[in-house]
């Protein structure tokens, strides 16, 4: 361990990429020495996984024998599907639509072709897969690729409607080509356009069919160079599919037609289905219906084929949602589909074309969602989708990440959240079931926690890099539900989603969670095992203004109406229960709203199942006709019983036990009289910053008789409108309060919005929003020399001040006796809003705030026998208050410049490091990293950075992020042992790690996709198909389409890149479970299982042929002398 003297903290330290911290001289406490274990060789970034729905899907392929399925999406990234907790995510460079994904089944790879032209083949037998070879089209743009089963030869269909074939080993064009013209030869007159489909027969490989998009289909020879055979509709063609016996084929159409032809016989179709046509009753055409996208035919043994298709509703079904149609026999299913479909695969029995198909599942792809639907049984249940794809239900607005809870907490959430379960999924097991977990020792357990824009809280279980939904908390149930548009209560200052979940603080320890909505309220919840019913909801509702001291008197009479003065402390815990609302709000008749909160509460008894139960809502209030601000910071601490939280006009502290309000404060007045900033008073007629109006609130604080209120007109009271797509933008307040009023509607998704980092002025508009809390045990004064709980404030003008808390002594007396709280004055500055603060020990260990265990709140009503749950589960103090007087603590405050290590109680700055000159933090978390503590911050220009503490020293600053978009900005959070986490699109979680360990492990931790599989026995071909020619016809591709009997392919038409994953391939194939070794081993027994079976069969082959010649013998002596018309 190396320790340091704090004056030589940089003797020798180059500063790397950012300015180095520098010592304050005039301290004292530079004599302490402080041992800090953390060195920049600890840390290491890299990406872990990927969860969540793929993002804008745009293709998808299965591989029947491993068992995996991969989707391609519209940014050229490729997700791979195994058994539940095995998934993989790789990336494109190109960054290029995936047009079409194609397995070599059973071989451990996959080709895909990209929107670019260009085709890869990634190695999928290390645990992170890489492209082996690409090929990029330089002349033809690809839009059709066939790979046939158990071939090294892809056909590639281009727009001008040729067809290439590529050797999938070496990735090179073969000479052999289709060309359009010669494929169609006189049979059209047009261009017939682009190649839709190639595939060969099932029953014979030197047959290709060629689906040519304006309705020509034509059945090529390969060995003649050839058409067979050209089948002509008049209707486009989106998709093709084979009868398995090779003889028959169905094309789907534009006009929602399919036709089935026989091969031999092109001049019509055999029969032309219109599966959703209303049949005219004078035997014309049907009415056509909306294009049949994709078609699929698959056989069974037993019974009638399946016809699977999508699209090719009528028209007249305007509303319906996309549909899935499963033709059977003479039952037509229709499944209806929550979203778009994007593609569907039928999943089967059998690998192989020429044998009966037997469907049992039906995987289909939809813009949001992927569905399994299981056609085995009646009905054609769904199964229950194992991966955690549902993270996008509704917008996520805010995360939390948790790692290193308390081990009890995950079994306690999937109980509740167990019984969440929908019922009526199929009974059978979810069919993706390739690949094998990975081997990983990290066993700490992880929770990440998501708030979404419906109001709706979810609860993940992230340990060991999975990720599964624990349990689900719905805030909206708490209010009452507008019926209709017209019913939408006047009061609310946001159009849509009023209940989106803006701030969540959640203590651990005692699973107590606090959550601030958009619509400026916040809700209390305790965690409970058992059903309750809630009579009334218990509510508070708190007037929170903004206001200067100096009595300008409104212009023009305004409507003046002071809020009538409350006790600080309320005897009864419903100040304004929902049955006095209006009561209370003064709606005069220019419609000026006062005293009404944006969301009503529900009034009727509320029915509270096991997990998460409201304890307490609080509500800020229209003070004379402004709605109130935003939430901006939020706090609750389980040991005191307080929540607290702020935004731009003050904050006010609740006591959650006693049910009232504490403290009710402007920003302004928690500086007492020594504010350093020359404020202006509001005037009246000014315009307002809009995003969402400006609120006052001020309730419980004896001065709100003689303010004087300022009257705004109610057309200023605009509402805030979020975009859909990124609703997650919803408020820029919960990352940084804007220094300046910046308009939320013509805010861009880049951060360049100018920014003041001036302390000395304040702009004349401008608020002093607050932006954090921190609770904790501390010395509130210079002459301290005890500690006492405290509540340490930080602002958007970066000021820290402190608010001594004065509790009560514990059990009984706590809930009669009041908390009294105190502002006590400023304590630092720094540049920029504070974003984090925390405490650290003499010893320069983390100090977290004090907290309770978890107890039931539902425990029998007998008082004596809860007050004894309570005492035997013991506060947990902090280690401080063990320590001796003469100790000191750190404070550690981080803004969005600089961060500061301040020792107390003398208050004097010992560290201070500028974080950023050009750009500004947007996330900063102190956290446990390995041995040691540090701060991890995150930059709005992309940068991730540790510092050492308390000696701020640079450990590591990577450009992580190019450009960061707001959905990264308010989901970016760091947690302890190198994790961190961030919404990389609407739909998915990245995580990623700052540490060297989490890195060097992350290999074993990974699953492995490729496991060694035999592939099945191919379909028996039966003696008489043998002996006529019945059966599936082979042909020696090599010779065809190799060089020596095709040529080269010309240089200019595509060009080859190897790619990074050949060295890559080779290691990982190497160091996965199945080695080199391992393989050449299986593939000896597999070779000798063979031979054993080649033997076998032609010893039997030997005694049929044996016991027919017999036959044949008995029966031509039997037969010898009859005449032939006695037989």
């Amino acid at each position: 361990m190396k320790k340091f003297n704090i004056r030589k903290v940089l003797d020798g330290l180059t500063a790397v990429s950012s300015p180095s911290p520098s010592p304050h001289t005039g301290a004292k406490e530079n004599d302490f020495i402080i041992p800090e274990t953390l060195q920049s060789e600890h840390f290491q970034l890299c990406k872990t996984v990927r969860h969540g729905f793929p993002y804008q899907p745009s293709s998808m392929a299965f591989d029947p024998v491993q068992k995996i399925l991969a989707i391609g999406t519209q940014s050229g990234a490729l997700r791979l599907f195994g058994r539940p907790g095995v998934e993989c995510y790789c990336q494109h460079e190109s960054g290029a639509a995936v047009i079409q994904l194609q397995f070599l089944i059973n071989e451990g790879a996959l080709v895909s072709a990209l929107a670019d032209d260009s085709v890869h083949l990634w190695n999928l037998r290390q645990k992170r897969p890489a492209v082996l070879h690409s090929l990029k089209f330089n002349r033809e743009r690809i839009t059709f690729c066939h790979l046939p089963f158990q071939s090294k030869w892809l056909y590639i269909g281009t727009e001008r409607g040729n067809i290439h074939i590529v050797n999938v080993e070496s990735f090179t064009l073969s000479g052999y080509t289709i060309m359009w013209n010669k494929a169609i030869e006189l049979s059209s007159k047009a261009h017939p356009g682009p190649v839709v489909h190639i595939s060969d027969n099932p029953m014979d490989e030197g047959k290709l069919i060629i689906g040519f998009e304006s309705g020509i289909v034509v059945l090529w020879d390969l060995k003649s160079k050839k058409a067979d055979y050209r089948y002509t509709y008049d209707e486009a063609i989106h998709s093709v599919a084979w009868h398995h016996e090779g003889k028959q084929f169905i094309c789907s159409h534009s006009d929602g037609t399919l036709t089935i032809w026989n091969i031999k016989s092109p001049a019509k179709p055999a029969q032309t289905i219109t599966p959703h046509g209303k049949q005219p009753k004078d035997g014309k055409k049907p009415e056509p219906c909306k294009p049949i996208l994709k078609v699929e035919y698959k056989t069974t043994r037993a019974g009638d084929p399946y016809m699977i298709l999508s699209g090719g509703l009528s028209y007249d079904t305007v509303g319906r949602r996309p549909c899935l149609t499963v033709m059977h026999g003479k039952s037509t299913a229709v499944l209806e589909m929550d979203y778009p479909i994007v593609d569907f695969l039928t999943l089967c029995e059998t690998p192989y074309p020429n044998d009966f198909q037997e469907p049992y599942a039906v995987v289909v792809l939809l813009e949001k969602d992927l569905v399994v639907i299981d056609l085995a049984q009646n009905g054609y249940p769904i199964f229950e989708n194992p991966y955690p794809l549902t993270i996008h239900e509704s917008p996520v607005t805010c995360c939390e990440y948790v790692a290193d809870c308390p081990v009890d907490l995950i079994p306690a959430l999937y109980s509740v959240g167990s019984r969440q379960k929908r019922q009526g999924y199929s009974k059978k097991e979810w069919p993706v079931s390739g690949g094998n977990w990975g081997q990983g020792t990290q066993s700490y357990p992880e929770i990440i926690i998501t708030g979404h824009a419906d109001g709706s809280v979810k609860f993940w279980d992230a340990s060991a890099i999975m990720l599964q939904v624990l349990y689900k908390l719905k805030t909206a149930k708490v209010f009452e539900k507008s019926r209709s548009k017209e019913e939408k209560p006047s009061t609310e200052i946001v159009d849509e989603d009023p209940f989106a979940i803006q701030l969540m603080s959640w203590c651990p320890d005692s699973r107590m969670l606090c959550v601030a909505g958009v619509s400026a309220h916040v809700i209390i919840y305790r965690f409970s095992k058992q059903e309750i019913t809630t009579e009334v909801v218990q509510l508070l509702e708190i007037r929170l203004q903004y206001e200067l001291n100096d009595l300008e008197s409104p212009e023009g009479g305004g409507y003046q109406t002071p809020a009538p003065p409350t006790p600080s402390t309320s005897p009864s815990p419903q100040t304004s229960g929902p049955q006095t609302h209006h009561s209370t709000s003064s709606n005069s008749s220019d419609g000026i709203r006062d005293n009404v909160p944006c969301l009503k509460v529900r009034n009727s008894p509320l029915k509270q199942s096991p997990g998460y139960q409201v304890e307490l809502v609080v509500q800020l209030v229209w003070v004379s006709g402004e709605p109130p601000q935003q939430i901006s910071s939020l706090a609750i601490n389980s040991s005191y019983g307080l929540v607290v939280f702020g935004n731009t006009n003050g904050l006010a502290v609740v006591d959650y036990l006693q049910k009232t309000v504490l403290l009710n404060l402007g920003t302004v007045e928690l500086y007492g009289s020594n504010d350093p900033y020359q404020r202006q008073p509001r005037s009246p007629r000014k315009s307002r910053q809009p995003s969402g109006g400006l609120c006052d609130i001020n309730e419980g604080s004896a001065t709100s008789e003689d303010r004087c209120k300022s009257p705004t007109s109610a057309k200023m009271s605009r509402k805030l409108s979020l975009p859909t797509e990124l609703k997650p933008d919803l408020v820029l307040l919960s990352v940084c309060p804007p220094r300046a009023a910046v308009p939320l509607d013509n805010r861009d998704n880049s951060f360049s919005r100018s920014r003041s980092s001036s302390v000395t002025s304040i702009d004349k508009e401008a608020r002093e929003a607050i932006t954090s809390f921190y609770f904790c045990e501390t010395y509130t004064r210079k002459t301290d020399n005890t500690l006492t709980p405290a509540l340490w404030v930080g602002t958007s003008l970066g000021t820290v001040l402190s608010i001594s808390l004065n509790m009560p002594p514990a059990g009984e007396q706590r809930l009669l006796q009041p908390v009294i709280v105190s502002p006590s004055g400023t304590l630092i500055r720094l540049k920029g809003s504070i974003i984090r603060m925390a405490f650290l020990d003499a010893t320069g260990s983390l100090l977290p705030p004090a907290s309770e265990l978890w107890y039931e709140p539902n425990a029998p009503a007998n008082g004596e026998e809860r007050e004894r749950v309570r005492k035997r589960r013991p506060v947990s103090v902090s280690p401080s208050t063990s320590q001796e007087l003469n100790e000191h603590q750190y404070a550690v405050v981080c803004s969005e410049k600089q961060a500061k290590v301040i020792t107390l109680p003398s208050q004097n700055c010992i560290f201070k490091h500028n974080i950023t000159e050009t750009s500004f933090v947007l996330r900063a978390d102190v956290v446990q990293a390995g041995t040691g503590i540090c701060l991890a911050c995150f930059c709005a220009n992309g940068h991730i950075m540790t510092l050492s503490l308390p000696g701020l020293r640079p450990l590591l600053d990577v450009n992580y992020l190019p450009l960061t978009d707001m959905r990264i900005a308010r989901t970016f959070c760091f947690t302890n042992l190198g994790q961190a986490m961030y919404l990389t699109s609407p739909t998915e979680i990245q995580r990623i790690t700052y540490s060297q360990d989490v890195c060097e492990n992350l290999q074993e931790m990974l699953g492995e996709l490729f496991t060694p599989v035999e592939t099945p026995e191919a379909p028996n071909r039966g003696f008489f198909k043998g002996l006529f020619g019945g059966g599936a016809q082979s042909l020696d591709r090599e010779e065809l389409f190799g060089e020596s009997g095709a040529g080269k392919a010309s240089r200019s038409l595509a060009q080859h890149i190897p790619g990074p994953g050949g060295i890559e391939g080779m290691k990982g194939a190497a160091s996965g479970i199945v080695g080199d070794l391992a393989r050449a081993r299986i593939a000896l027994d597999e070779r000798g299982q063979k031979l054993s079976e080649v033997e076998e069969r032609t010893a039997a082959m030997m005694a049929s042929a044996d016991s027919f010649s017999k036959h044949a013998h008995e029966m031509m002596l039997k037969c010898k002398d009859k005449k032939w018309y006695q037989f």
